[in-house]
């Protein structure tokens, strides 16, 4: 594993987590909160976005408007069965979800899911550091690169893991501003 490709690996991990994080509530309505809910159409799992279109009318609410009504009741289901922990209700045309104030139990909540989400992409990032670092290692053994090579190839390695762990780190204070704010 080349440094380049190291890099190229890390960042989508990154882009990964940041992912993950606008998929936790914040207070505000999101159109984002719907992104890993999958409806079943026709018996096979599809994202909820290529079905409906949802938008944010208000801070407070989201309204999913289906492409085929014959679609409504089953987005209803697929939104109540998923962990977005928000009931639908259904006027026969459109879809709301109704956003209520956050907590401060839930909020305490909410940041737990997201420090787990930040440990998940650094875990991530150090297990792509380990397998550059084996690469590395393979490389000197072998005679294709020198020590000093070797040595300035891991230090570099190790820049990148730290910027990259250090950007993780910084979207995680941002994302637990925006829960904590009320």
């Amino acid at each position: 594993m080349k440094l380049a490709e190291a890099e190229s690996t890390m960042q989508k991990t990154v882009e990964a987590t940041q992912r993950a994080f606008n998929t936790i509530r914040t207070g505000r309505a999101n159109a984002s909160l719907l992104d890993k809910v999958m409806v079943d159409y026709y018996g096979s799992p599809t994202p909820l976005k290529s079905l409906a279109n949802v938008s944010t009318p208000d801070a407070t609410t989201i309204l999913i408007q289906p492409y085929d009504r014959n679609t409504l009741n089953l987005i209803e289901k697929a939104i109540s069965l998923s962990d977005v922990g928000l009931t639908p209700s259904n006027d026969g045309s459109l879809i709301r979800l109704n956003i209520p104030p956050l907590t401060s139990d839930r909020r305490k909540e909410l940041v737990k899911i997201a420090a787990k989400y930040a440990e998940e992409g650094r875990v991530a990032i150090r297990n792509i550091r380990r397998d550059a670092l084996d690469t590395i290692r393979k490389l000197e053994k072998s005679a294709e690169i020198s020590e000093d090579e070797s040595r300035d190839q891991q230090d570099k390695l190790q820049k990148l893991t730290n910027k990259h762990t250090a950007k993780i780190d910084e979207l995680l204070t941002e994302k637990e501003k925006d829960i904590t704010t009320v």
